[in-house]
């Protein structure tokens, strides 16, 4: 009797185990089974909300269920990201967001509370852009040879806006200024929208910003643009020299979006939003809608942006601490 009980007992312990698992098991089968929540922690109407909303209406459509954008601005990002961090690691909240958020911000602010190398399950790279050089047409400058000549004959007097300490813009800047032994003048702004009003204005010198950013300022006439960060030409503006091209190395920079989740997101989960965005990225009037604003399409998969992420995370970690970048 004690040897059948016993193993009675392990009977019932593995098939409630097996109870358990099954339901979860079904659970991942069936996911989406309620809308998602997308959290960008931006306001409304800039880049990453607009693109968000892009990818997750054609996620949604194609699985079955509602993706909800939820705006939750805030300290560069974090505030959203730590969000989606305390949440479930379901698949039923996930982030969208710049680059800042996963590879720049843990860099430049104190207590930002995750780990970006370790506390997220990275989905897919959507797109990237390069950024580009870009100045007024008061501006004399009109070559990245004259640019640099104009630094060299007025060190530390020549203006760059960005749309804050910290953002890819700023960091453009910095990166070139350190690979090409010159330095300007960082004036930082309250976003991107002040920066570019303040180049059109003749109130700032130049500007590294975001291609879709500018590109209408471009084709009006009313910026000039004079290289590309990229590390080919942007096919929107295939007469614009890239900064190798123009005489210097090592300066590249795209900036870019990322689509993840809390870490141990369920495999099969992970697998289904990987594919439906890469699908949505990869649809063709989704691709020529952002490829004409000057974004180009990634749409990489989780082990290709996990891999980016850290190379990216090391990258910026050593030129803030090299040029001793600070968020204040």
């Amino acid at each position: 009797m004690h040897k059948f009980a016993k193993t009675l007992a392990a009977t019932l312990v593995a098939a409630a185990g097996l109870a358990a698992v099954m339901p979860a098991a079904q659970a991942q089968a069936g996911y989406p089974e309620r809308a998602v929540t997308v959290v960008v922690p931006f306001p409304p109407g800039g880049a990453s909300d607009a693109i968000a909303r892009v990818m997750t209406q054609h996620m949604a459509e194609k699985m079955g269920q509602s993706f909800v954008i939820d705006n939750k601005p805030g300290a560069t990002g974090t505030i959203g990201a730590a969000q989606v961090l305390r949440s479930p690691a379901d698949g039923y909240t996930l982030l969208f967001s710049s680059l800042g958020t996963f590879v720049i911000a843990p860099h430049l602010l104190k207590g930002v509370p995750y780990d970006a190398t370790k506390d997220f399950d990275y989905i897919t790279v959507p797109v990237q852009a390069p950024n580009v050089l870009v100045t007024g047409p008061a501006q004399s400058a009109k070559t990245l040879a004259e640019v640099l000549a104009l630094l060299k004959a007025n060190p530390g007097k020549v203006s760059f806006a960005s749309s804050g300490n910290g953002s890819s813009d700023h960091l453009s800047a910095e990166m070139f200024w350190q690979q090409s032994g010159t330095q300007g003048v960082h004036v930082p702004y309250k976003g991107g929208g002040p920066a570019i009003n303040d180049l059109l204005g003749g109130q700032v010198d130049f500007s590294f910003q975001n291609v879709n950013s500018v590109l209408q300022h471009i084709k009006a006439g009313k910026l000039r643009p004079i290289v590309v960060t990229g590390d080919k030409r942007s096919p929107v503006l295939p007469d614009v020299p890239t900064l190798a091209e123009a005489g210097v190395r090592g300066a590249e920079v795209y900036s870019w979006q990322g689509f993840a989740g809390p870490k141990n997101l369920p495999p099969a989960v992970k697998k289904k939003l990987s594919d439906a965005a890469v699908a949505a990225m990869n649809d063709p009037a989704i691709r020529r809608r952002m490829e004409d604003q000057g974004l180009e399409v990634v749409a990489n998969t989780p082990e290709q942006m996990a891999a980016f992420q850290l190379r990216e995370y090391n990258r910026w970690k050593q030129l803030i601490e090299a040029r001793k970048i600070s968020a204040d």
